[in-house]
């Protein structure tokens, strides 16, 4: 479906942006537009790739009127622009707002105008029973995202707006991984918020399969979520200690709005979750059965779920962790 079309990535210098880019180049789109603030990361990024398929738009998705100009004759829309550091977040709500929220609107609105073909929302597990802002903010525009449809009319839009879920991306900027990497090489002590916490794991060619599979399979208002395995905190500890080298560690205690374990599906959104192969599909209740007609009997119900959290998945061990990061080359 990426054959001669025309995208557009908000956030497109951050990690996921980048490597998204990447693996786009390597389809026959027609054209990869990249919105973001900084234009430090578009110079970098343009000299690194060199692709004359490539635009890039310094912009920021809360003003409207530099989407709309960003989203003339655009196809598709994978929205990844977000403010998701946390601490920061909770010191800083009211811009976490304008951005997560009213920026995500922002994409809705511009994308209806524009009739754009498909928008795809790059969420998060801290969207469910969220506990800081940032996962309330991200719960929000998962909403708008989920809801927008009730908005069209399809004789006038071809516009499918489409959520994506998942955890951190192993060895993204921001996450633990890199983090207790430097401060293993320079010889500190790793610092562990709680040493009971888990999280689901997915390497960022696994999330990159996920988020185009997911926009050939959407059909529109609903929340595609892969199904994970989860990895302990403390195995992440000790398989960077048997890489690298054994710095020692402390326990610095749980960050405001921080969680123990990330849930992908909560105990409120079993009822309406199907599930395909390798994906669960969290429909709009309200359009729950126009969205399972157009999967054409593709999904069923999950069996003996109760809720899908990180305490319970399926666990990566310290041996196979060893082996997703040395693959994952974060290491260098």
């Amino acid at each position: 479906m990426f054959d001669g079309k025309k995208i557009l990535i908000t956030g497109g210098t951050g990690s996921l942006g980048k490597e998204l880019t990447k693996r786009l180049l390597k389809m026959k789109v027609d054209t990869i537009r990249i919105l973001s603030r900084n234009e430090e990361n578009q110079i970098m990024m343009e000299s690194e790739l060199d692709d004359d398929r490539l635009r890039f738009l310094l912009g920021d998705i809360r003003d409207l009127t530099r989407l709309e100009r960003a989203l003339e004759d655009i196809d598709i829309v994978f929205h990844a622009a977000a403010l998701k550091h946390v601490p920061k977040i909770e010191y800083n709500p009211f811009e976490a707002v304008k951005t997560n929220v009213i920026g995500s609107q922002n994409v809705i609105d511009a994308s209806l105008k524009q009739n754009v073909e498909k928008v795809i929302a790059i969420g998060t597990d801290k969207a469910v029973s969220p506990f800081n802002t940032y996962g309330a903010t991200k719960l929000l525009m998962e909403k708008l995202f989920v809801d927008a449809g009730n908005y069209t009319n399809p004789e006038k839009h071809r516009t499918k707006f489409i959520a994506l879920r998942y955890g951190n991306v192993l060895g993204s900027s921001g996450s633990v991984i890199p983090k207790f990497i430097d401060q293993i090489k320079n010889n500190k002590k790793i610092t562990i918020t709680h040493p009971d916490m888990t999280r689901f794991s997915i390497t960022m060619d696994e999330a990159l399969d996920f988020i185009i599979e997911s926009t050939i399979m959407g059909v529109g208002s609903e929340v595609i979520i892969p199904k994970l395995k989860a990895y302990s905190i403390i195995d992440v500890k000790e398989a960077l200690f048997e890489l690298l080298k054994n710095t020692g560690y402390e326990n610095v205690g749980i960050r405001e709005g921080e969680k123990l374990h990330e849930v992908l599906i909560s105990e409120y959104e079993v009822r309406d979750t199907w599930e395909t192969d390798n994906k669960y599909v969290l429909t709009n209740s309200m359009q729950e059965q126009k969205i399972t007609d157009l999967y054409s009997n593709k999904l069923v119900r999950p069996n003996n779920i109760n809720k899908y959290s990180s305490d319970f998945a399926e666990s990566i061990g310290k041996e196979e962790l060893k082996k997703i990061i040395k693959l994952s080359g974060i290491l260098n």
